[in-house]
Parts: structure tokens; sequence; C-alpha cells
């Protein structure tokens, strides 16, 4: 297994993240020895939705005013249909993200995660997957989609859904590692 040692990842998400697509990629990625910080919109805590409820609270290490893209080695988005939305609608989390790109450092999304990616116009060209129901989206966004349980085009490492959770694990930690 790759090791991520010395690698610091940055989790962006806000209320209403997919509770197993936010938790499960953090456990890996720790379990490799990342070091992760969970940035959000508001200090405190963010809720996650869990089977369309709300469910289990995540503590937020740092705001994104508070948070520096040169800090970071990669950068996760997770799913869930309210978290993208906020995210997207927020010109900073935009920013961000962006300079994730402008870098050229590793990011992952899974699931709905990609809508923030369509704000930051960084799909472009991009072969990619997510939650089918964006798709559409995505293609109108300029990128390739694919269902396919876990994408890696270039930088950037796309997943569907919660079921391809094992698959997108191993890959992100091998796409963070490099």
């Amino acid at each position: 297994m790759n090791t991520l040692e010395n690698k610091k990842i940055a989790v962006l998400a806000t209320d209403g993240y997919e509770q197993s697509e936010l938790e499960s990629p953090v456990k890996a990625l720790k379990e490799a020895g990342a070091t992760v910080e969970v940035i959000s919109l508001k200090a405190g805590k963010i809720k996650s939705m869990k089977d369309h409820q709300w469910s289990d609270p995540v503590n937020v290490d740092k705001t994104l005013s508070e948070a520096n893209v040169s800090d970071y080695d990669g950068l996760l988005l997770p799913g869930g249909v309210i978290n993208p939305d906020a995210l997207r609608s927020d010109k900073n989390a935009v920013k961000f993200v962006k300079s994730f790109f402008d870098a050229n450092k590793p990011v992952a999304a899974i699931c709905h995660g990609p809508q923030t990616l369509i704000e930051a116009d960084v799909v472009k060209g991009k072969t990619m997957t997510s939650y089918q129901s964006i798709s559409t989206d995505l293609k109108n966004a300029g990128a390739i989609w694919k269902d396919e349980e876990v994408i890696t085009d270039g930088n950037l490492t796309t997943s569907r859904n919660p079921d391809d959770l094992p698959a997108f694990n191993k890959r992100i930690i091998e796409e963070f590692s490099k």
C-alpha cells in the first residue's frame, strides 16, 4: 500500500455531505499516513446525511478563510446533494477548488461532488464519472462522462457513489501519494 506520510489532504465539505463519502475516504487516507483536515464554510461542526436523513456531524478543522491551498498536497470533495450545491454557490469555495487545479495538485470527487468542479470551470475535456443524475451537467460543461466505478484523468479522480468507495479509496491513496 502506498504511504501518505508527510502528505496533508484538505476535505472541503459543508452541511449535507454524504456521511460515508467523507468518513470512508478520510479513514483510508489516515490509515495510509496522511494528515487530513476538514475545511468548511463555517467553524464548529458540519452535519452529514445518511439515507436522506440528518446524521452524525464531523468537526471542522479550519474555515475556508483560514485555509491556504499551498498547505495541502491534495483535495477531497465528498458528495451528498446539499453539500456540493452549497459549495458551488460560494465564490471562495469555488476559488479554493480551482486553485488546486491551477497548482496541478490531485483532486478527488465522488457522487455529486463534481458539481463544484463544474462551477470552478475545470471539467472541460476531462474523462470522469459521477452520480448518474449529474452526468448531463458534466457533459454540458465539456466533460467526457463514463459510467465506471472510478476514473483518473490527469490530476482528477472521480467516482460514482458509496458502492464504489473501496475502489475510490484505493485509487485516491495511489494518486495522493504521487
